[in-house]
């Protein structure tokens, strides 16, 4: 079983840091006036490998894996969003974060619950979700690709690293104007 799961690990990190690596080459440069930020491959591949570490180790955990949390690592601070029902959920997966090796820092963006979800709710989540990933990746201000998007009861969380205060700006405004949006969370962080 350790086998199989050190192998999905290594397989999740090995497909991530491609995947940031094809993005990378095929990417327009933006020009913001602001000096790009200091990272590199073998940063992006350690952040991938250290997601893919977190996302392990909370799946592994019979008390936590049945959790939606997004997970979002840069320069080894690892992002937590997502909706649980209460805090001692939330306290046991920084717990869990916190003894993944690489870990530097967590920054936790986890809201609790108002009330249960039904299936209805659900279905219109996801459509809520896929309307505003689109209209996110509409936007060429918007990177995108660096932000996650959670939908609760209309309730839309958004999360990650952007490169600076506009492009969050920018991300709420466009989520705001999307249909069946009834409010947004900002829980993005800027790049260090």
């Amino acid at each position: 079983m350790k086998t199989r799961l050190g192998l999905f690990v290594v397989s999740t990190a090995l497909a991530g840091a491609m995947t940031i690596v094809v993005a990378g080459c095929n990417k327009p440069q933006e020009t913001t006036g602001m000096p790009p930020p200091n990272t590199t491959v073998g940063t992006e591949i350690d952040d991938s490998v250290v997601t893919a570490r977190v996302k392990s180790a909370l799946v592994a955990d019979p008390d936590v894996k049945g959790f939606d949390f997004k997970i979002e690592t840069r320069k080894g601070e690892v992002q937590l969003s997502g909706f649980v029902e209460d805090q001692t959920q939330i306290d046991r997966a920084i717990a869990i974060t916190r003894g993944v090796e690489g870990v530097r820092n967590i920054d936790n963006k986890v809201s609790l619950k108002s009330a249960a979800t039904t299936v209805g709710n659900k279905i219109d989540d996801g459509i809520v979700t896929t309307r505003v990933k689109a209209a996110l990746l509409a936007d060429a201000h918007v990177k995108s690709l660096d932000i996650a998007v959670l939908t609760r009861k209309g309730e839309v969380q958004l999360s990650g690293f952007v490169d600076n205060q506009s492009q969050i700006d920018r991300a709420v405004e466009i989520v705001r104007d999307v249909v069946g949006v009834r409010s947004v969370s900002n829980e993005m962080s800027i790049k260090k």
